[in-house]
């Protein structure tokens, strides 16, 4: 009887990362030094959004994609918040409006003009009021227009609509309170009818955000979440984490069933947070070391191994902010 060995092809065996050139990054970028467990950096298809320092107050830089080359440690910043900015999205609908949200409590919507920035943004377009301890997250809803939510360390995440005309708005839609901790990351399906949240008691929650009720809940032992994120339409969730060893390790769960996970891997002892980001155009997966210059890449397949590891880009200086 003879022995076929099942070899793998893969369109990305070849796939390999590199920094691009000089006069094609930004430079004297002022990111912010705050140890938040977050991105400080989002990224659309005009705008670079970068979380900065700033006296008195928190900031951030709306960096133009062209605009390459040494920043002006005079450029303009969006600035209106009386704590640390926290976290930043764009809206998905509209590439000229912006969400943050700040260790103040609030969470603030940012017109972004066309042209250039030539002055310093301090009023913003709304002010969300609802939470009572500072704002950690934001997510806009997929495919809702102007719906937001916002999580904070109160343990509440809020759900807002900004379709109306008031610039103040301080009853949320609806609030979902099934946590009795603070939630460290949230991400929707597709359709934004399901949304996964990682939460500090070490538990991913699926939550459908229309009723709030908890559908499934993952409470296993071995794996202690830190971020989650739905894998486009293929009904998976992927999570970053630590063992009970404190090496960090990534998971794949089925959607309906989160009892186990469908894949475990302890990748490394480091002590900095793992960000995952999928691309579910190349169904390519790429695991971000927050604190180190590790950028793993995966492939992710329906079937099993479901997870093929590609290969990664490693750089000497750690990497502050991810988008």
């Amino acid at each position: 009887m003879s022995w076929h060995p099942q070899y793998r092809s893969s369109k990305f065996r070849h796939v390999y990362g590199k920094a691009a050139s000089k006069e094609k990054c930004y430079d004297c970028v002022p990111i912010t030094h705050n140890v938040h467990d977050n991105h400080f950096c989002a990224v659309n298809p005009h705008f670079i959004a970068v979380v900065t320092e700033c006296a008195g107050g928190g900031a951030f830089l709306v960096i133009p994609i062209n605009q390459t080359g040494k920043l002006d440690p005079h450029y303009p910043k969006i600035c209106g918040h009386k704590g640390s900015v926290l976290d930043i999205k764009w809206n998905p609908f509209n590439d000229f409006v912006i969400a943050s949200c700040s260790e103040d409590t609030t969470v603030k919507i940012w017109d972004v003009p066309k042209h250039l920035l030539t002055r310093n943004i301090t009023s913003p377009k709304k002010e969300l009021l609802g939470h009572v301890r500072r704002v950690g997250l934001i997510e806009w809803h997929p495919t809702a227009n102007n719906i937001l939510f916002s999580s904070g360390y109160d343990y509440k995440i809020m759900v807002w609509n900004l379709d109306t005309k008031e610039a103040v708005i301080s009853n949320p839609v609806k609030i979902l309170d099934a946590h009795e901790d603070v939630v460290l990351s949230m991400s929707f399906n597709t359709d934004g009818s399901l949304l996964a949240t990682a939460c500090r008691d070490r538990k991913i929650r699926l939550i459908d955000p229309r009723s709030g009720t908890v559908l499934q809940e993952a409470s296993y032992k071995s794996h202690r979440v830190n971020k989650v994120l739905f894998i486009g339409n293929m009904k998976k969730l992927f999570s970053t984490g630590t063992s009970r060893w404190n090496n960090r390790q990534i998971a794949l769960w089925d959607q309906d069933d989160l009892s186990v996970p469908l894949l475990e891997e302890d990748l490394d002892g480091s002590s900095g947070l793992l960000f995952p980001f999928y691309d579910s155009d190349t169904h390519m997966l790429y695991v971000v070391g927050k604190g180190d210059g590790n950028i793993r890449y995966y492939e992710i397949s329906p079937e099993k191994p479901y997870l093929n590891y590609l290969t990664e880009y490693r750089s000497h200086l750690p990497q502050k902010g991810i988008g």
